[in-house]
């Protein structure tokens, strides 16, 4: 049901009258009101018209059509609002994750893995107009999902990321992952074109070195934003695996090559940022969802339904009878 509004509230205050005008109505009622001082009154006990009794229904009348007419001038209506979204052409974003065995250490909680896969998802649902695709890497990359506007494919994606050092090799490749995210985002036609690349480790891994792979990002026009998660000092990481194929864990330091980082960032017009925990890697993802908006218009069309006819009406009825009555049954009351 669509709410009513008043175009023309103010008419409202008409009604600050209204205790005036019956106050006025007491006053002059009394004033015509004729007196008679006599010794008795029994000859004169009769029982009055009910028909002057209900006299002051005429004023009632009139008052009622008065508000009537205010609430007409007031413009009441309901309102239906159509809108039409039009989104200009969207930003493509490709999520680089490193998935090498550091990933699991446990300064994030319950682990950095899986502490960044529930920030991702949050990302993923607050861009509801672009494209966004997940690519993996460690010692190798792959593409996890190219990019698509199917936002539950990318959270499935994100969900069933993990580290496998069977699948893949181990190691921090940055250039292969970083390669690889720019070859699902050079052909792209989007306005804008974005990489996130997160990792906790230094490079060691991969046949493309980080700077010619940023390199490329910069002739594509592609800007890169680089994250480094992981705490300042030591974390729990896990070193080997026991008989059973169970992780072992031990402090070690946390090592991660900010000045690279930073320079693929700064080459690229992006920006690096440092997650050293849970709170920390998800201000970044806001601020990046901030730092990159599509541009969304939206035109919105108003269908107004006036109302105030039938209070017009109503109002003409009733001083209609108001007229009526005081001209017939009240005309000798008068």
């Amino acid at each position: 049901m669509n709410e009513v509004t008043f175009l023309n509230p103010g008419f409202f205050w008409l009604f600050a009258a209204f205790p005036f005008a019956i106050g006025w109505y007491i006053w002059k009622r009394k004033q015509q009101t004729a007196s008679l001082t006599i010794s008795s009154v029994n000859g004169f006990k009769a029982s009055p018209s009910w028909l002057s009794k209900l006299k002051p229904v005429l004023f009632a009348l009139r008052l009622l059509a008065l508000s009537f007419m205010i609430v007409a001038m007031a413009r009441p209506r309901t309102v239906d609002v159509n809108s039409k979204t039009r989104t200009s052409m969207g930003i493509d974003i490709v999520m680089a994750v490193d998935v090498s065995g550091s990933m699991l250490a446990k300064d994030l909680k319950p682990n950095r893995l899986e502490g960044l896969k529930r920030v991702a998802e949050d990302f993923v649902d607050n861009r509801p107009n672009d494209r966004i695709g997940l690519v993996v890497y460690a010692g190798q990359s792959y593409t996890k999902i190219p990019v698509t506007s199917d936002k539950e494919l990318v959270k499935e994606a994100i969900r069933s990321i993990q580290y496998d050092d069977q699948v893949m090799e181990d190691g921090t490749g940055i250039g292969v992952g970083l390669a690889t995210a720019i070859n699902r985002l050079k052909d792209s036609k989007a306005k804008s074109r974005i990489i996130i690349l997160l990792t906790d480790g230094v490079n060691n891994s991969g046949f493309i070195d980080p700077r010619m792979a940023s390199d490329m990002a910069k002739e594509y026009g592609i800007k890169v934003y680089t994250i480094g998660i992981g705490t300042n000092g030591q974390a729990m990481m896990p070193y080997a695996k026991d008989a059973n194929g169970k992780l072992l864990y031990q402090m070690a330091p946390v090592q991660i090559d900010e000045g690279l980082m930073k320079e693929i960032a700064s080459k690229t017009d992006g920006t690096y940022f440092r997650a050293t925990s849970n709170s920390k890697l998800k201000s970044i993802y806001d601020q990046i969802n901030k730092l990159e908006k599509t541009e969304i218009e939206e035109q919105k069309f108003y269908n107004y339904d006036e109302k105030f006819r039938p209070w017009v009406w109503a109002a003409f009825g009733l001083l209609l009878a108001e007229a009526f009555a005081r001209k017939t049954l009240y005309r000798s009351f008068i």
